[in-house]
Parts: structure tokens; C-alpha cells; sequence
């Protein structure tokens, strides 16, 4: 009687063993799953301020285009006048 009562404790054991391990492994699943979710929030927000950003360098690189052609054009009338 002794062996028929140790073999359903090892399946007791086994069963035991393998919720823990799909617990185990439903527990890494989700935290991946939130790495996951937080890496494509992240990208989707740096991709955002990246658009911003160059959107204001652009406006900013205009300005500054503009100003260095009123600078050279008012070097160019500055020359004309003193002939």
C-alpha cells in the first residue's frame, strides 16, 4: 500500500510543479508584455518630440537664412553707397 499512496504524491508534486511553473511563466509573459507596451509608448512619444523639434530647428534655420540675406544685402547697399 505504501507505493500505491507514494505515486499519486509525485503526481500531486508534478501537478504542484507545473501550475507553478506556467504561474512562472504567465508572470513573464506579462512583464514582457509590459516592457513591450512601454517600449512602443516611448517610441511613439520620442518620435512626437523629435517631429516637434524639427519642426522649431526648421522655423529656426529659416530665421537665420533670412537674417545672414538682409545682413549680406545690407553689406551689398553699404558698399554701393560709399562708392
Amino acid at each position: 500500500m505504501s507505493m500505491v499512496q507514494a505515486r499519486p504524491k509525485g503526481v500531486e508534486e508534478q501537478i504542484q510543479e507545473d501550475w507553478a511553473n506556467r504561474e512562472y511563466i504567465e508572470l513573464i509573459t506579462r512583464n514582457i508584455k509590459k516592457i513591450a507596451d512601454f517600449l512602443n509608448s516611448f517610441d511613439t512619444s520620442c518620435r512626437s518630440r523629435l517631429a516637434s523639434l524639427n519642426e522649431k530647428l526648421t522655423a529656426l534655420e529659416r530665421q537665420v537664412e533670412y537674417l545672414e540675406a538682409r545682413i549680406a544685402q545690407s553689406d551689398i547697399d553699404a558698399e554701393a553707397v560709399a562708392e
